[in-house]
């Protein structure tokens, strides 16, 4: 073990502003509270983050290590080389590692022996997926769906398959400012009576989800627009 004593803590972060106090238990800002060193995917929203749990900590004392999809591996690698301390992992929003790129660091450490520590906080995916009403049981996440409009469209169909066929719930997501034009390509490439539900804003004060097919879809759609939201089918 290269890092032997050393652990790698992966705290999740809000998902709505103004909602530390209602989704973070008492273990994330305990945990915080005793560290100095984090690996973040965007250093001014980690800072604002452990500023938001008033915990008396001097913002300006603490090293921050961006780990974002552009940052070179070695880079990761030599950062968690050099640990003589514990050290934390934040997303820019829900759990870390999870359709993250903090999973780069989190296979690192355990090829380093850094202990890894996953922490209990709020996930767009699972809270999705429990709400729902689809199958638990059986589940799959495809992350970003691609952008080429034929392309989307025969994944999307794909997935349609996959859900019917194995009944199976498949869950995707876009870039907020591309939420609507996904909803559209749902709509015109599966069948009018496929299952959907959307998720928008999860934890947030104006929450919105629900599931019904797409035909009552096509005669109601909600302007998702810069609002995170969560697709699933099933």
């Amino acid at each position: 073990m290269n890092n032997p004593g050393i652990s790698l803590y992966l705290i999740p972060t809000i998902l709505a502003d103004g909602t530390q106090n209602e989704v973070l238990s008492p273990q994330i800002r305990a945990v915080v509270q005793d560290l100095d060193v984090f690996f973040v995917e965007n250093v001014r929203t980690a800072r604002r983050f452990i500023s938001s749990l008033k915990l008396g900590k001097v913002i300006d004392e603490l090293t921050f290590i961006e780990l974002n999809k552009d940052t070179p591996e070695a880079d990761t690698a030599a950062s968690l080389r050099k640990l003589s301390k514990n050290a934390g992992i934040i997303s820019e929003a829900g759990c870390p590692g999870v359709a993250d790129p903090g999973a780069v660091a989190v296979r690192m450490a355990h090829e380093l022996g850094i202990k890894v520590v996953p922490l209990v906080g709020p996930s767009s995916i699972l809270l999705a997926l429990m709400a729902s009403g689809m199958s638990g049981q059986s589940f799959a996440f495809h992350g970003y769906l691609p952008i080429d409009k034929a392309q989307r469209r025969k994944a999307l169909q794909a997935l349609e398959r996959n859900a019917r066929q194995n009944q199976q719930t498949q869950i995707f997501m876009e870039t907020p400012f591309r939420n609507n034009q996904l909803l559209e390509a749902v709509i015109e490439a599966c069948a009018p009576d496929l299952p959907l539900c959307i998720a928008a804003n999860v934890t947030g004060p104006d929450e919105f989800i629900r599931t019904m097919p797409l035909k009552n879809w096509k005669a109601q759609k909600p302007d998702l627009h810069k609002i995170p939201a969560i697709f699933l089918i099933g």
